[in-house]
C-alpha cells in the first residue's frame, strides 16, 4: 500500500534543489507523481506529489522537513486520491487583459459564489505586443458542479469579463482523459 504526500517547498533559488527532493524520494522508494515548480522573484517555489510506501511515510516526511538546514521550508500534507468529487466536471478557462490589481480576486470570488473550484491555475504578466502596457494572462482548470450549465457559467463569466475589461474563453473538457493546462 502507498500513501500520497503533497509537499510545498520554498527557499532561495539555487542549483540542486530538485536533486535534494528527488534524492530523498528515491531513498525511501517514493514515486514522483506530479509537480509544479518555478523560480519567482529569486525564490524557488514548488508543489510535489509523491506516492510513498506506507512504511516509509514518516521517515521520508522527517527527511524532507530536515531540508530546512539547506534553506528550504517544506510543508507536507497527506493527499486525497479522489481527484474529482462526484457531480463535477472539468472546464478550461483562459483569461487575457490589461494587467491591474484585483483580477484574480474578482474571478475567484465569482467562481466561488457559484460553487466552482479552481483545480489548477497558471498566471503571468507579459509585455503587450502593440503597446507599452502589461497583459495579465491566466489559464485554469475548473471543477464545475454538474447543476451549473456551461451556458450559465459562460454568461456569468462574460459579464465579469465586460466589467473587468478582459477576454475570457471557456471550454468544456471533452475527451475524458486527464485534463492538463498547456502553458
Amino acid at each position: 500500500m502507498t500513501t500520497s504526500l503533497v509537499m510545498t517547498v520554498i527557499g532561495s533559488d539555487h542549483p540542486g534543489i530538485v536533486n535534494l527532493l528527488s534524492d530523498a524520494a528515491q531513498r525511501f522508494g517514493a514515486n514522483w507523481v506530479g509537480s509544479r515548480m518555478a523560480s519567482l522573484a529569486g525564490q524557488f517555489a514548488g508543489i510535489v506529489e509523491l506516492e510513498v510506501p506506507d512504511q516509509n511515510v514518516e521517515s521520508l516526511a522527517s527527511t524532507l522537513r530536515g531540508l530546512v538546514s539547506s534553506g528550504l521550508h517544506v510543508v507536507i500534507a497527506m493527499g486525497d486520491t479522489n481527484a474529482l468529487p462526484a457531480g463535477q466536471r472539468i472546464v478550461r478557462l483562459e483569461l487575457v487583459g490589461n494587467d491591474r490589481p484585483g483580477i484574480v480576486h474578482d474571478l475567484s470570488d465569482r467562481l466561488a459564489r457559484r460553487g466552482v473550484s479552481i483545480e489548477e491555475l497558471h498566471t503571468e504578466v507579459v509585455s503587450a505586443a502593440m503597446s507599452a502596457g502589461q497583459l495579465f494572462k491566466a489559464k485554469a482548470l475548473l471543477a464545475v458542479p454538474e447543476a451549473l450549465r456551461n451556458d450559465d457559467l459562460k454568461r456569468e463569466l462574460e459579464a465579469l469579463a465586460t466589467e473587468m475589461m478582459v477576454d475570457i474563453d471557456l471550454d468544456a473538457y471533452a475527451d475524458g482523459g486527464t485534463p492538463q493546462l498547456t502553458t
